[in-house]
């Protein structure tokens, strides 16, 4: 199946969904990928970072190429490094991304996030900055916030305000830890996306930790997950066909190719196609290139501009949990690698949450925002199904009996999500308890007490 498609030989749909087909791995093969995301911030004032200038996020990603990375540019601008296969990247307001490696287990990615954090605080001390990881930036404005210099940001930012109220925080506002894995089969990616679509409610109720926007309590427990409500409901959501009779990879082709395009990147440059058609592009007929055909790379492109809260690519994605300390980074891959890399594991989370209806799942996604552990499902607490789910997630990680040099399986990872479950106090929950004790209704607190 060839990258470069020619008039003679378009894209078809039966590409697309090989393109999917071709992310199956067998079991022995299944590795995790762990991304999170962190505020930059000026030591001593706490305020955004600018691209530009002696200490600046463009200092910063050229400060990291003494450990190994390699710059990546899009014009003379440096907007992300790589290095083997893990890569950093900014996100719109100069959020500060690491995409890890695949790794076979959670020893290994807790030390690759253990050494990139090392890596970006010994740069970042040397230019007096300091990094943060909430969900939602506590107290900037989003006019404060510097735009990073990358051609695919500036189509978004220009598209977001047409289709949603929140989108523009989404891009400036909001920081996230996500983990990538792998199935073996069609069958296996239906029962994975079911069960973790269905249990990310939980995730973000587990994981809640952006309580504040503009210095003030707003009323959520994770304003970044309420943000993703009214964002773009063309290409977010919890996706009511994945549960559905007949789900597979042509489905989520057909949902993606329905998902309004934003670019297309040609001779190295975005090309503006925001709110375009996929199905019109495949069949050649977009004015602003006119006569062009996609490739699989564009049709790759294309699938990371969907963003429900479980992302098919040629892996799934889990995208529903807020940012949070060092301590808790590792703790999102644990749980959904537990869940996912052992059978009898992923069996008991389906169970959990089996019987839930379709309205269940976008009403729970909601309350959760607001209530954390104590909303309700199918007439359960949240808080009882998280620790299921923690449970179930810990025995999985057992089962799979990744051992460290130490001789130490991977469940300990999910320690501090065990204590969350059973106290069912979410971060955001603690946080609030520091502003209304100790901090006196000071938020600017959080960048002293909690900065990495």
């Amino acid at each position: 199946m060839a990258d470069v498609v020619t008039d003679e030989r378009p894209l078809t749909l039966e590409d697309l969904v090989r393109w999917f087909e071709a992310g199956e791995k067998p079991a022995t093969a299944w590795r995790v990928g762990a991304e999170h995301e962190k505020f930059v911030f000026r030591l001593g004032t706490a305020e955004p970072i600018p691209y530009e200038g002696p200490a600046g996020i463009q200092a910063l990603l050229n400060g990291l190429t003494r450990f190994g990375w390699k710059g990546v540019y899009e014009g003379e601008n440096i907007i992300a490094l790589e290095r083997g296969m893990a890569n950093v990247s900014l996100e719109p307001g100069g959020q500060f991304e690491l995409s890890g490696a695949p790794l076979e287990t959670m020893h290994e990615i807790c030390e690759e996030t253990g050494q990139h954090l090392t890596e970006v605080k010994t740069v970042a001390d040397e230019l007096g900055l300091g990094f943060l990881g909430l969900g939602f930036t506590p107290i900037w404005r989003r006019d404060e916030i510097p735009a990073m210099p990358k051609g695919r940001y500036k189509i978004m930012r220009e598209y977001m305000p047409k289709v949603g109220k929140l989108g523009l925080d989404m891009m400036f506002r909001t920081c996230t830890v996500q983990a990538n894995l792998d199935f073996g089969s069609e069958a296996d990616m239906v029962a994975k996306f079911r069960t973790s679509l269905a249990l990310q409610p939980i995730a973000t109720a587990l994981f809640a930790n952006s309580p504040f926007i503009e210095g003030k309590p707003s009323g959520f427990l994770s304003s970044r997950a309420n943000v993703w409500t009214d964002t773009d409901p063309d290409r977010t959501g919890m996706l009511d066909f994945v549960f559905a009779d007949g789900f597979g990879y042509e489905t989520y082709a057909n949902y993606a190719l329905d998902v309004p395009m934003y670019f297309a990147k040609r001779d190295g440059k975005y090309v503006d196609l925001a709110g375009k058609s996929f199905r019109k592009f495949m069949a050649g007929e977009l004015a602003e290139l006119p006569g062009d055909r996609p490739s699989l790379k564009d049709w790759a492109d294309h699938t990371t501009t969907a963003f429900p809260e479980v992302r098919l690519k040629q892996y799934l994605e889990m995208r529903g949990a807020d940012s949070g300390p060092w301590s808790r980074l590792c703790a999102l891959p644990a749980l959904w690698a537990g869940i996912f890399y052992d059978q009898a594991a992923l069996a008991a989370a389906w169970d959990l949450c089996k019987d839930w209806q379709v309205e269940d799942h976008e009403r729970l996604r909601a309350d959760v925002a607001r209530l954390g552990l104590k909303a309700q499902v199918n007439g359960r607490s949240v808080q009882d199904v998280a620790k299921d789910m923690v449970a179930i997630a810990k025995q999985g990680l057992k089962n799979r009996n990744r051992l460290s040099a130490g001789m130490v399986d991977e469940s300990g990872y999910l320690a501090e999500l065990e204590d969350i479950a059973e106290s069912g106090i979410t971060p955001a929950e603690r946080l609030l308890e520091l502003y209304n004790g100790p901090w006196k209704g000071d938020v600017r607190r959080v960048f002293e007490d909690f900065a990495y």
